[in-house]
């Protein structure tokens, strides 16, 4: 049986452990859970242009997911499952504005492997002003031949 290792992400991941009581990351054996991650700097601020700084915020976002990830043994090459969530800009689509940056994003970080995505939009995230979200699944140590 394996046992649950949970991590706080250096920087804010501790200062979120004080305040809300939650950690960032999750390893169960091979298996990563990592709790939703937003564009905030190692301070929990967020970039001060809004809305030109859309696409900084959802690549801060990757950004932090990637140090999570790492927090647990893991990278974005071992994510299979990603859920984000956005706050759209019309209201009733998250748009290009959004897609376009993240789709950039998993190329960039994933090459040619592709994980399962949830693209969910929604009225508020934790924090005023946020507008994305992102939450990941990984499977440390897969073969080449499995993805």
């Amino acid at each position: 049986m394996s046992n649950a290792i949970f991590t706080s992400t250096p920087g804010y991941g501790d200062t979120l452990l004080e305040m809300l009581h939650y950690r960032q990351a999750v390893r169960v054996g091979d298996r990563v859970e990592i709790s939703g991650q937003g564009g905030w700097g190692r301070d929990l601020s967020f970039p001060v242009s809004f809305p030109e700084a859309l696409d900084e915020e959802i690549v801060q976002a990757f950004e932090n997911v990637e140090r999570t990830l790492a927090t647990v043994g893991a990278s974005w090459t071992d994510v299979i499952a990603v859920d984000s969530y956005h706050v759209p800009t019309a209201a009733d689509t998250i748009g290009d504005d959004h897609t376009s940056v993240m789709v950039e994003q998993f190329r960039k970080r994933m090459g040619d492997r592709a994980p399962i995505w949830t693209q969910l939009g929604v009225a508020a995230l934790g924090a005023p002003g946020m507008r994305v979200e992102i939450r990941v699944t990984a499977l440390v140590g897969q073969s080449d031949e499995d993805r």
